[in-house]
């Protein structure tokens, strides 16, 4: 018999590559939804560590300093105008961070970011001995090309980054995952306790009452002020930056009802896309976009601004953010609805003034939406202060001594 005949070549033939190549793909679609969720389950952990370290940041610079770290911190005026210079915040955009920088700066010690401290704590001086900056930069809040000029503010802290937001780059400058929890109010989110057009303190029914987070803009806050308890309190939130598409999270949205939004949290909600509910309907004659386009979740980790570092409790997380109207100097009054969101599924990250971070559902508790803010310095609103928050669970976990009886889980 012919040897050749004998002769069989290995391989596969076409019918069994194209079964082995079908068993592949089947594969590739059962573990690949797997191998994503675990890869987020690993993000999420991540931020949540971020947030840890965060909390460990404010336990030990009150141990430090017998308080927190002060949302609205620096010099108000330079060396050519003296220390309280008048003209409201927004006026002076060079030298002085016209007391517009945020907790985090203060934060930087107790963060492993020593150097970048340093570098903030010094004026910054031009090769002809010209003052450029003052100690903490310029007007981290509402300078424009001034402090975008600024070192230390385009700097990425991978600490301040939740690693599930892909966000980055212009116009953007160093960005933010992890905002200050300012309450459950809306008109005072970043002027606090001092006076818009100078620096002096306002006391009375304008201040603190309608303050009631466990930061207070410009405020040297204390644990011992946390009267409804640390642990039954938020200190900080988590929010998503933003990407330029319009999210309703992270693209800060207005009408053309320019104060509806001070008595009325839920404001913007008819401006929402119906077809697509998590962008905004840029089509509905009310919406009327922001003028400064660089006036975005998250944008400047320096800046005490709410829309920059600032969360409240009066919306849901992932809910829209408001604020009071688009013209340019309204633009930077930061007034309006800044809740917790994130690119995670489901919901938000939050620190409690205990440390623990805790997980927040979007279907947590928040009351009525439409309810006014407790605010007794405003018509409009509701007056009467220390009141319950009418923002359900969200809001009183939001409020540091309202004496809310939290008696459900978060």
């Amino acid at each position: 018999m012919n040897e050749r005949g004998r002769i069989r070549h290995a391989g596969f033939t076409l019918v069994e590559l194209l079964v082995v190549i079908a068993i592949i793909g089947v594969l590739v679609g059962l573990l690949l939804p797997a191998v994503q969720a675990a890869r987020e389950a690993a993000r999420r952990m991540s931020c949540s560590n971020n947030f840890k370290q965060l909390g460990l940041g404010i336990h030990n610079y009150h141990s430090a300093y017998n308080q927190m770290p002060i949302q609205g911190t620096g010099p108000y005026g330079d060396e050519s105008r003296g220390p309280n210079n008048n003209g409201n915040e927004g006026s002076e955009n060079r030298r002085s961070t016209k007391a517009q920088g945020s907790a985090l700066i203060g934060m930087m010690p107790f963060m492993e970011q020593q150097g970048l401290w340093e570098q903030m704590t010094v004026k910054t001086v031009s090769d002809d001995g010209v003052i450029l900056y003052w100690p903490f930069g310029s007007n981290h809040t509402y300078g424009g090309s001034d402090v975008a000029r600024y070192n230390p503010a385009r700097t990425e802290i991978p600490t301040l980054r939740c690693p599930s937001d892909p966000g980055t780059g212009l116009p953007a400058l160093g960005r933010t995952n992890y905002a200050m929890c300012l309450g459950d109010g809306i008109w005072n989110n970043h002027r606090g306790i001092k006076s818009r057009f100078n620096n002096s303190t306002v006391v009375g029914a304008s201040a603190e009452p309608r303050c009631r987070g466990m930061f207070v803009a410009h405020a040297s806050m204390k644990f011992r002020d946390v009267l409804d308890g640390l642990s039954n309190t938020i200190a900080m939130g988590e929010i998503a930056t933003d990407l330029g598409d319009n999210f309703t999270t992270t693209t800060i949205g207005t009408n053309s009802s320019n104060n509806e939004i001070l008595c009325n949290p839920n404001a913007c909600a008819a401006l929402v896309d119906p077809e697509r509910p998590t962008y905004w309907d840029i089509n509905n004659g009310s919406y009327v976009p922001l003028i400064n386009g660089n006036v975005k979740r998250g944008f400047r980790w320096t800046a005490a601004g709410a829309a920059f570092t600032g969360m409240n409790t009066m919306l849901a997380p992932n809910k829209p953010t408001c604020t009071r109207n688009s013209g340019n100097a309204n633009a930077y009054e930061h007034v309006g609805t800044f809740t917790a969101s994130s690119r995670h599924q489901g919901g938000a990250h939050v620190l409690m003034g205990d440390g623990a971070v805790k997980f927040i559902t979007d279907s947590i508790d928040s009351g009525n939406s439409d309810a006014p803010p407790v605010d007794p310095g405003r018509s409009g609103c509701d007056p009467t202060a220390g009141r319950a928050s009418p923002y359900g669970l969200w809001g009183a976990l939001g409020t540091r001594a309202s004496k809310e009886v939290i008696d459900q889980e978060f």
